[in-house]
């Protein structure tokens, strides 16, 4: 586990997949354990079980639509996935903990029931319903440490993680949360307990619940780490670290050792399953290391996330890892209408950003006659609508041609470290796609240089990550 045994505070969380079951709750308790050997503090942090977020999320939008079945299979499903999980490990207090978890149940039975009465969620009344899960999961993980002869003590993260009030993306507040952190925590630290602490979810000033968003649980070890000082903090997945591609589409994927933030931010904008930017950028940004690794495999070294790029990778491969958007089309706008014609770009992505689609990937022709820009599927047909309407003189004066979807693509973006000083990395990158006799539809490299997107038809996937893998075990420049 890459660890010295002279260190300090190191924050560890688990997310779902790796509490989520009896075998990884096993592995779990063995990590901690190990930890609790070679640090002097150790901090947990944990998601809630695997897919139960999804759940109560489900259960509280169709209670407000009037269907309450998928809320009554869910109090099923906590109860017996916690209460199991909970009896495999017997712990002493075991009658305790189910009490407190019976009690938070039924205030998610309540909190359900008065929003189908009410018939509408509100941003407030949904993060008290998915902050459950971890809830739940905090008082059965430190239970379940407690019975392996690990002193352990749950804390909900309401006590220790401050935010602003912004419901559902709530943004922490550095320093109210430190002062708070360090005053529960440090008493726990001096009698040599591991604190357990919820992930995802933080409250206001005033006490009232609130979420970090995506990959809030990632954020909440982040926090704890930067206001504790910790030396590192690592993140337990069901993966090796950070892979090089996505293992179904290339069976070779491998580890990708070191990463740059830059570099994790270009990977997880572009779909990989890797930790969101925001979510990790204070631990990274106070220097501290930070890990990924896998619950299953604990031993693996798992990859490291840095604040600065490798300037000595001149010898690495073209490619240090590629990742891929599925589920999107190319909206093109085209028209000899549009040259030197200034605030049609502004006009165009001001009308899409009323529809609230996300655009992650822009070209324009530099004969300015035509821009492409990418959309998910689903959100092809209000773009369109939008776009006709707003550009209706502009069409009727012929000015722009037309207003047109592709059918459905992929964006696959390859992560080339220090491609602004290779020679010929965009070369060999094109010429094993054409040896592949996969066609390129669309480009975006930009100012960029860790990495390029290309877009290629949604059949040429499987194909397109095959052969641009291929770069990055065997391709040098």
């Amino acid at each position: 586990m890459n660890t010295k045994s002279n260190q300090n505070t190191v924050v560890m969380k688990f997310g779902g997949t790796s509490v989520g079951s009896i075998d990884g709750l096993e592995h779990v308790v063995e990590i901690v354990k190990q930890a609790k050997s070679e640090w002097q503090h150790v901090v947990v942090v944990t998601s809630a079980f695997s897919k139960v977020t999804d759940v109560l999320l489900e259960s509280a939008i169709q209670a407000a639509r009037g269907n309450q079945a998928p809320f009554l299979w869910t109090l099923e499903m906590l109860k017996e996935r916690h209460y199991k999980s909970l009896h495999h490990f017997n712990p002493a207090d075991e009658k305790l903990v189910a009490a407190e978890l019976d009690g938070l149940i039924l205030n998610f039975n309540h909190l359900v029931q008065a929003v189908g009465v009410l018939g509408e969620t509100t941003p407030r009344a949904l993060d008290a319903v998915v902050g459950l899960g971890e809830r739940l999961a905090e008082r059965v993980l430190a239970a379940i440490l407690r019975s392996q002869g690990i002193p352990a003590q749950a804390v909900d993260a309401t006590h220790l993680v401050v935010s602003d009030e912004q419901h559902q993306t709530a943004v922490p507040l550095m320093q109210p949360t430190r002062e708070k952190t360090c005053q529960i925590l440090q008493p726990l630290f001096e009698q040599g307990i591991v604190p357990v602490v919820t992930g995802f979810i933080a409250a206001t000033r005033e006490g009232v619940p609130t979420t970090l968003g995506r990959g809030g649980s990632d954020y909440s070890a982040a926090i704890l780490g930067v206001v504790l000082d910790a030396d590192e903090v690592w993140i337990w997945t069901d993966v090796d670290g950070v892979m090089t591609a996505d293992p179904r589409l290339a069976s070779d994927a491998r580890t990708v050792p070191e990463l740059s933030y830059r570099e994790v931010s270009e990977l997880a904008f572009f779909g990989a399953r890797v930790l969101h930017p925001k979510t990790i950028r204070p631990v990274v940004e106070a220097g501290k290391i930070l890990r990924v690794l896998n619950t299953f495999n604990p031993f693996h070294p798992g990859t490291i996330i840095t604040n600065e790029m490798d300037t000595n990778e001149q010898k690495s491969s073209i490619i240090k890892a590629v990742t891929a958007v599925r589920g999107v089309q190319l909206i093109t706008v085209e028209g000899r209408g549009m040259l030197g014609v200034p605030g049609v770009a502004a006009r165009i992505f001001s009308a899409v950003a009323t529809t609230g689609a996300t655009v992650p990937f822009i070209t324009e022709a530099s004969s300015e006659q035509s821009l492409c820009f990418a959309v998910p599927v689903d959100m092809t047909t209000a773009v369109l609508t939008v776009l006709n309407k707003v550009l209706t003189h502009e069409i009727e004066d012929c000015n722009i041609d037309r207003v047109w979807a592709s059918e459905e693509v992929v964006i696959v973006t390859a992560v080339c470290p220090q491609m602004r000083y290779r020679w010929g990395v965009a070369a060999r990158i094109f010429t094993a796609l054409a040896e592949s006799e996969v066609n390129v539809l669309a480009i975006a490299h930009g100012s960029s240089e860790v990495s390029i997107s290309l877009v290629v038809s949604a059949s040429d996937l499987e194909t397109t990550i095959q052969a641009m893998h291929f770069l990055t075990i065997n391709g040098e420049v």
